[in-house]
């Protein structure tokens, strides 16, 4: 049995915190903020000392800390629509980052990609457009990469744009997957230029605080979804210095430690922002990461492989939750929660109801950020049938179950059982060992691949 218990943590750098005693308003402002490729071992409040991140070390603070949060899938753009849809990737047909296409797929591969969709259809009613249809001011700041294959600047189908999906404001968001530089100019469709070598961080951070002060008297729903940490790996020259006398285990890049130095200390005025215009108290703030982390770039041990993996070094992400009134300070829950929890449970908080009318993969936090009760389900779900950027992965589908977790490849149909309580490292396999265990779980995996209508890939003969 999992389970969400007050704790102190210990947390450098982070201030006071006093308990909120009111009960959390019934429409609060939510501001959402999605990191591209932030890995679980990414924060200095996850353990890696190494790192510098007051900021959202005292978020976590100040409410409740995940420490089995999953994305949807291991690369961002299936995330990103799971999180607008409340669907799972295999519902949804986002299966791969954006643009697809098949030319990940190695020239000698027996097994070809299942189909993926290249952009979230018009047809979904995104959480911004429930949102905005029941008096939320919506913004998109930052990356999309739910578009379609990107033009010159980034530019994509308008009719997948934030702006075709809800949002009222969209600033930089496009079809691109990572910015062509993280220093002005851009190149970004949607991000004009404004000041020659200014950072992209801050200039989304000033965006995101332009549209809080906009907003300040009225329900408003922030997406603040960074480009930061996706490549390419580029930071200020004065905070690269500063990491390279840190190199060790948890840092491999000083380039990538101070662009995580950055990202805090742009989401910390942003954070501010809110208390200087007395908005803190009423207004949930969701912290967390489309995916693992990227290897080329950060060290995700003691979990294994990375960005594009269904390793855990794949899908297990940060996540911190902050709702005055609601969630508790000092706070960690090991309830394993995915990022398509998000939609139910920010529809909730502002008191809309799920259509039922629509498929929902994910679940309303609500029980576990109250501290009242545990979530209905049992597993959760991933599929993943397509190859990487990389190239290294293999094609597959994978079940959490308490505390066991099973990947079934789709190559040679093969299966792997981990006891992560025991072995978070995923190094042994106990299908084997536990084959009446591993049956039920591929079983289980089977069916829900079913009941999703979920796109297989097939052999190059059978294509």
């Amino acid at each position: 049995m999992f389970r969400c218990a007050g704790a102190v943590l210990l947390v450098l750098s982070a201030g006071p915190v006093h308990a909120q005693s009111a009960p959390g308003p019934m429409r609060p402002n939510v501001v959402l903020v999605l990191v591209d490729d932030l890995g679980w071992m990414d924060l200095r409040v996850q353990g890696n000392e190494r790192l510098d991140t007051p900021n959202i070390d005292r978020l976590a603070s100040q409410g409740m800390r995940f420490t089995a949060a999953y994305s949807a899938a291991p690369v961002c753009s299936p995330v990103r629509a799971s999180i607008m849809t409340g669907q799972a990737p295999a519902r949804h047909r986002i299966t791969n980052h954006i643009p697809e296409l098949g030319q990940f797929t190695p020239d000698d591969a027996e097994l070809l990609p299942a189909a993926t969709l290249n952009h979230l259809a018009a047809s979904h009613v995104t959480l911004a457009e429930r949102l905005g249809a029941a008096g939320y001011a919506t913004a998109l700041i930052g990356k999309w990469h739910l578009a379609g294959p990107p033009g010159r600047l980034g530019e994509g189908r308008l009719d997948a744009y934030p702006e075709a999906q809800g949002f009222d404001l969209n600033v930089g968001g496009c079809a691109l997957g990572g910015p062509p530089t993280y220093f002005d100019p851009y190149y970004i469709h949607n991000l004009p230029p404004r000041r020659t070598g200014e950072y992209l961080p801050e200039r989304l951070a000033d965006e995101a605080v332009g549209f809080i002060e906009d907003h300040a008297d009225e329900p408003f729903f922030l997406c603040l979804w960074t480009y930061t940490v996706h490549w390419p790996i580029e930071a200020p020259e004065r905070l690269v210095r500063k990491y390279v006398e840190r190199m060790g285990p948890g840092l491999k890049d000083p380039r990538y430690a101070a662009m995580i130095e950055a990202m805090d200390t742009a989401v910390g005025r942003v954070l501010a922002a809110l208390g200087s215009l007395g908005l803190t108290e009423r207004t949930l703030v969701i912290f967390t990461s489309d995916n693992g982390g990227y290897l080329d770039a950060t060290d995700n041990g003691p979990l294994r492989e990375g960005k594009g993996y269904l390793f855990e070094g794949g899908i297990r992400v940060p996540m911190i939750v902050r709702w005055p009134g609601v969630t508790k300070p000092w706070t960690l829950c090991d309830t394993p929660v995915i990022s398509t929890d998000l939609f139910p449970t920010i529809l909730a908080a502002a008191g809309l109801a799920l259509d039922p009318e629509l498929p929902c993969d994910g679940e309303d936090l609500g029980p576990l950020l109250r501290g009242t009760g545990t979530l209905a389900r049992d597993a959760l779900f991933w599929h993943y049938p397509n190859y990487a950027w990389h190239q290294s992965n293999r094609p597959g589908a994978a079940i959490r179950s308490g505390k066991w977790k099973l990947i079934r490849r789709f190559d040679d149909e093969s299966v792997e059982l981990y006891d992560l309580e025991s072995d978070l490292e995923e190094r042994h396999d106990l299908a084997r060992k536990l084959p009446e265990r591993a049956a039920a779980m591929r079983e289980r995996l089977r069916a829900w691949l079913v009941e999703t209508d979920a796109a297989m890939p097939m052999r190059r003969e059978e294509g």
